[in-house]
């Protein structure tokens, strides 16, 4: 069985993981890797090494991405990317077409397969982030699949009722967990060998992506945010990893940039890779900013997460999460809250037991 799968970013690569690692491995699956967005640009760390580092053949790269990130540029991507898709659609079949997630390259990616009537499988479906414009690509993406794959029987009855009944739908949970339950993280030792960052420090670990909804006030967040850190910077090592490619998110890092000059406990990082990243979030004292991985991944340790603003708006809240406007005073205040508590939240993980990916080769051979 010929399986395409799509991956535009180094997040999704790193979720993906458990799952190409199994189809890499069945011989009963014949694994062709596309790669896009943000994969193949250096000022987002070039990805497509660390597919490559993790021995993985990596047949096919689509150039969809360009330069800045305005509105016109963002809506000119998404054109450019359908051309170019369209064009390798033409000339690649596949069985079946696995897309993730809610980005604008992915539904670009996958728009331009719907004339060809293309297989394709929906994975992270039915999820709801009222705050990005990614909302309303994700549930697009729903609507041209034959499949869809969600994390929780709520995120299942949403999809439900975007797609009615022009797909199937199961609920298998999310890989992330499956990186967690079996992936062996690195020690604090050869985390500082690798990154040359100390995780012995008190540290927050931040991820601050632009809200593509109402984007005009991201000036004002980033600001606010900076003035936090400024602050926090007093008691916390500050390792920060860069937004993505959004609406407005070249603003953010050059702010961040300007921020972290000449400040040793301000840590900006591109990519950690998933192994990196999960290690990082195990030991950091707590997360800060508006990343979905602070919804699911943070819920298996579990990890206390101040999430920022509306950008995650109608994800489910567990336990250790607590959601609060980007305002500095707000900040400062949680995490104050965060400093009195003498445990930690219980039950946190709803996002399955770290069987996904074996979950989704049953489903796809049946």
């Amino acid at each position: 069985m010929k399986i395409g799968v799509l991956t535009s970013s180094r997040a999704d690569f790193g979720i993906y993981f458990p799952l190409l690692d199994k189809l890499r491995d069945d011989p009963f699956f014949d694994l062709e890797i596309i790669a896009f967005g943000t994969h193949l640009k250096k000022e987002f760390g070039h990805t497509i090494d660390e597919i490559k580092q993790q021995g993985f053949y990596l047949k096919h790269t689509v150039d969809t991405l360009i330069q800045n990130d305005s509105p016109q540029d963002i809506s000119y991507s998404i054109g450019q990317a359908v051309v170019s898709f369209s064009s390798f659609w033409a000339k690649n079949k596949f069985d079946l077409v696995l897309a993730f997630g809610d980005r604008y390259e992915m539904f670009a990616a996958v728009v331009a397969a719907s004339p060809f009537d293309i297989n394709i499988a929906h994975i992270h479906a039915g999820e709801t982030t009222l705050g990005a414009i990614d909302n309303a690509y994700r549930h697009s993406i729903s609507l041209m699949s034959k499949v869809l794959f969600v994390t929780t029987e709520k995120y299942k009855l949403r999809a439900k009722e975007i797609v009615e009944d022009s797909a199937k739908i199961f609920n298998v949970g999310a890989l992330s967990i499956d990186n967690l339950k079996n992936q062996e993280l690195f020690s604090k030792e050869e985390f500082e060998d690798r990154f040359a960052i100390s995780l012995e420090k008190p540290s927050i670990l931040s991820t601050f992506h632009p809200e593509t909804v109402n984007y005009q006030k991201n000036v004002s967040y980033i600001e606010e945010l900076i003035s936090a850190f400024e602050e926090l910077r007093r008691d916390y090592q500050i390792i920060v990893t860069m937004p993505n490619s959004d609406t407005m998110g070249n603003m953010i890092r050059t702010k961040l940039i300007d921020f972290a000059k000449g400040k040793q406990e301000v840590k900006l990082i591109e990519s950690f890779g998933m192994k990196g990243y999960l290690t990082c979030m195990k030991y950091c004292n707590f997360m800060l900013g508006n990343t979905s991985s602070g919804f699911v991944e943070a819920s298996f340790f579990p990890k206390w997460v101040i999430n920022l603003g509306n950008r995650q708006e109608g994800r489910i809240n567990t336990s250790n999460i607590m959601s609060i406007p980007v305002n500095k005073d707000r900040i400062l205040k949680a995490v104050k809250i965060i400093e009195n508590q003498s445990f930690l939240p219980k039950d946190c993980n709803i996002y399955g037991n770290g069987n996904t990916a074996n979950e989704i080769l049953k489903i796809i051979k049946q």
